[in-house]
Parts: C-alpha cells; structure tokens; sequence
C-alpha cells in the first residue's frame, strides 16, 4: 500500500515500522522451511549443511532421500494410506457439511445456534480428548484399527470446515433465485443442483481442500484409533523421528510444502472466484 502524499512524518516512520514487523513475523514462519528445504538435497546422512553445501559444490547436493522414499515401501504406503483415507473422509466430509450448512442457512431451522456449536465442536475440543473418546466409542463397535474407523474419524474433524466455509459462502446467497427457478417449474432438486450448487462451489470446493488438509495432516487420532495397516504419513514421519533418524523425513516434508502450496494457491483462486460471482449477483 502507498503512502498518501498528506502523510505526516510520524504516520510515514509508523508506516515503516509495520512493514518491517511484517517483515519479521513472515521471517520467521517461513525460517524453518527455508532450512528444511535446501537440507533435503544434502549428499550425506547428516541434518546440518556440510562444507560441501556451504561451497556450493555440486557434490554436496543430491537427490538420494528423494530416491529412498520414492522407493521404499513403508513410504509409499503410508502415502497411499493418507491419500485413502484423506480422500475417501473428505467426500463424506464434504457431503454431510454442505448438507448442514444448508439446513442451518434456513430461518426456519430449530436451534440453529446448538446444532451450529455441536458441529463446529471438533476444532474447539482438545484433540487428545476427541481422540480418547473416539477411540473408546470405536472400540465397542469394533472400527477401532481399521479404515473405516479412521475415515469416520477423519470426516468428523472435517466436517467443521466444510459447514464454516459453506455457510459463509450462504450468507451472501440471494434466496430470490431460489423462488426464481421454483416459479419457472424447478423442483427443489434441479433447484440445488442448477442454481444453488453452481454459486456456492467456492465454498464447497474450499471446506474440502481443508478437510482434506486436515485428514492429511492428523497425527493424535491416527495414533489412537488406527493399526499398523492404517499407517499415514504424519505417522511414519513420527516413528521415523523416534525411531530411525533420517534425512528422508526432510525429503518428504519438503513434498509436503509444495503440495500444501499448491493447496492454498487453490483456495486464492478460489476465493476470488467467489469474490467475482459475489460481484455479478444481483443481491
């Protein structure tokens, strides 16, 4: 942002001062991964540069941990397991919360404000609780330590996101549209899936990015809940730091950045998607 030419010198040295903050903070979060990133092409089996590195040698840098983890097959496995796991909960996920936050954008809806904090309850509870109860519950059901256990799991920490984002994406909703194509002889059905739908994509499309980042990234629940043949990625990463020390951890949390970079730049693109339909409605 530009600096208005009225500016008094104390607004301008404030000015400054904020961008270098900003500066700081964005420095700091992102430190950790500027370190991560160039330590997962070192040569050798250590977790700090070598002298090789610190020259710039190309001998200092190579792509073995990469190569260890595209072929082992603990690796790939618990890949697989996230992606089945992630992919398979973040559909229930993003079904029953777009369904929720449909029925609670209704006026005519009970309760609303109890059904909403009952849903939302995932991301408010401590996970170590959650993940006790779950996995006691699970356990007289027998899903404790198979998948579907852990998919349930997985879309109930989920569902919260999908619900927040689809409701928010609602609140600018013109319900006249609905009226609209009930009076030009819609049912409620085609309704939804040709005027309802299309406008809240954004928000649909962004609660299950984020359920699916969640599921990805669970580590507590996983622990509690699945076996040895639910193994994720957070969990191999975890028994991979306690157990065995090795740089392919910072192989694979270096993939892990570029897909979560990935993701968000999909959630910006679409977000000003739904900034550009917001724009074009006629509420």
């Amino acid at each position: 942002m530009a600096i208005p030419s009225y500016a008094t010198r104390g607004e301008r040295l404030w000015h400054y001062a904020f961008l270098g903050l900003c500066a700081l903070i964005f420095l700091f979060l992102i430190g950790p991964l500027l370190v991560i990133i160039p330590l997962s092409f070192n040569a050798e089996p250590y977790f700090t540069f070598s002298e090789a590195m610190l020259r710039f040698d190309p001998a200092g840098y190579s792509l073995r941990w990469y190569q260890d983890f595209f072929t082992s097959s603990a690796w790939l496995g618990a890949i697989k397991n996230s992606f089945i796991i992630g992919i398979a909960s973040t559909i229930l996920a993003t079904v029953l919360g777009t369904i929720a936050a449909l029925g609670l954008s209704s006026r005519h809806m009970p309760a609303r404000g109890a059904i909403m904090a009952l849903l939302i309850s995932p991301m408010i509870v401590p996970l170590i609780i959650s993940a006790a109860a779950m996995f006691f519950f699970f356990s007289k059901i027998n899903l404790a330590q198979t998948y579907p256990g852990v998919i349930l799991a997985h879309t109930a920490l989920g569902i919260p996101f999908v619900v927040i984002t689809v409701t928010a994406t609602l609140s600018s909703f013109d319900t006249t549209l609905i009226r609209a194509a009930h009076s030009l002889g819609a049912n409620p059905t085609r309704t939804f899936f040709k005027v309802v739908l299309p406008l809240v994509t954004p928000g649909v499309v962004s609660g299950a990015l984020f359920a699916f980042i969640t599921s990805f990234d669970e580590v507590v629940v996983v622990l509690f809940i699945a076996g040895p043949e639910q193994r994720t990625m957070p969990i191999q990463m975890w028994s991979g730091i306690r157990e065995q020390i090795s740089p392919t951890i910072l192989a694979v949390a270096t993939l892990l950045v570029v897909l979560s970079m990935l993701l968000l730049t999909t959630l910006e693109l679409l977000r000003r998607r739904g900034e550009r339909l917001r724009g074009l409605s006629p509420g």
